[in-house]
């Protein structure tokens, strides 16, 4: 009796390591002729600006590749969920695309406290989180195979540029307003490792709840404390809100934000009062009147399809599902999470015609590269004034 247990054992164990790599051989999402992505943005929230551009320039590409017939024979099909910017509707959002709708990766899904709440439903079920659209250092951090992130993270931007401009403009207090969560605290300790090269503190602190419209308090208070340079832990209405305040109460300090503040609705929403803010940035926004021929020429191609101007969180759309077709091609007919990771472990992307610095992945290197450089806005649009800032 134990020898035909035994037996029935080892044939078991047998019969299971045969059927191992055929289920490795598949991903959800993936089938004979289409791969399921899936993208959560806000639609609906503070930020839908930024989710309606993205999902438009993610859309831009897929529509390419498809009409060249896809990738590797397969058509790319995108089902965007809206969250809202509320983390507790990114879960659910994912949970629907994970479970539901089985997408094979999540694709440049908008915000940081967002994608943090989703993750872990996508990695209980093998799914990628591909190119979020947030620069905290969490979408590659802790390690995971399952993270690849191009956004050089808010932290490092600010770290590395702040301490230039903070020279150049000879400041002596630098002070701080942030929104009150992964975001704004990242913005925050990145301008607190600026200062501490440069032997300086903040000299104050101010923060604000996330989608707040008041910043009347936090200007006097940084405008007491007689701050001369402020880095800005805003988005689109709390860069606005603060200048436009600081500006009507006479307070012009040095105004520093992120790539997160690096928008053409800052001036269009802003006007002239946002003449004369810096931001971090990586890609450039497309003005359809760009000296570039080649972003005159895609501007105008977008502009085309969808009569509405593209900008920069357009170009992100745009390049992430680029991204992620070169990295699906190498990996070859056999698509899977496996052979896909394979791919981009030996990735390089190459700079693009919207100035974006050279990209590398690895085994265990799931950030593309941290470099940003400066831009300002000079007579109502964004201009390049700065190289990328090495370490």
């Amino acid at each position: 009796m134990k020898r035909h247990h035994i037996a029935a054992l080892a044939l078991a164990a047998a019969a299971a390591a045969t059927a191992a790599p055929a289920q490795a051989q598949t991903s959800q999402g993936v089938t004979k002729d289409t791969i399921t992505l899936g993208s959560i943005q806000d639609l609906s929230g503070p930020l839908a600006g930024f989710g309606k551009q993205i999902r438009l320039g993610m859309t831009l590409r897929v529509d390419e590749a498809n009409e060249q017939g896809g990738v590797n024979g397969r058509k790319i099909k995108l089902l965007v969920e809206d969250s809202g910017y509320d983390p507790k509707r990114a879960v659910l959002a994912a949970q629907k695309l994970v479970n539901q709708d089985k997408i094979f990766m999540m694709v440049g899904h908008l915000g940081t406290a967002q994608n943090m709440a989703a993750m872990p439903v996508q990695f209980s079920k093998n799914v990628i989180n591909f190119f979020p659209v947030t620069a905290a250092r969490e979408m590659y951090e802790p390690f995971n195979r399952l993270k690849y992130s191009f956004a050089a993270t808010y932290y490092d931007q600010i770290r590395l540029s702040a301490p230039h401009l903070i020279k150049e403009k000879n400041a002596k207090k630098v002070c701080t307003i942030y929104q009150d969560d992964e975001f704004g605290l990242e913005v925050l300790r990145g301008g607190e490792a600026a200062l501490k090269t440069l032997g300086m503190e903040y000299a104050e602190k101010t923060s604000f709840k996330r989608g707040a419209t008041d910043f009347s308090s936090q200007v006097a208070k940084m405008k007491a404390a007689g701050c001369d340079f402020v880095i800005l832990g805003t988005i689109i209405r709390e860069t606005i809100g603060t200048i436009g305040e600081a500006r009507k109460t006479g307070f012009n300090p040095t105004f520093l934000g992120s790539s997160a503040a690096y928008t053409d609705l800052i001036h269009k929403l802003g006007g002239k009062p946002m003449d004369g803010l810096y931001a971090t940035m990586t890609v450039q926004n497309p003005y359809l009147d760009e000296a570039s021929q080649p972003i005159r020429f895609w501007a105008n191609k977008y502009q085309t399809k969808f009569n509405e101007d593209p900008t920069v969180f357009s170009v992100y759309g745009y390049t992430l599902i680029d991204a992620f077709i070169r990295a699906a091609q190498k990996a070859g007919p056999n698509l899977n999470t496996d052979s896909f990771i394979k791919a981009m472990d030996t990735m390089v992307i190459p700079p693009d015609i919207f100035g974006s610095a050279e990209g590398t992945f690895g085994p265990q290197k799931r950030l593309g590269n941290n470099l940003s450089r400066l831009s300002q806005i000079q007579d109502g649009r964004w201009k390049v004034v700065s190289d990328y800032v090495k370490p």
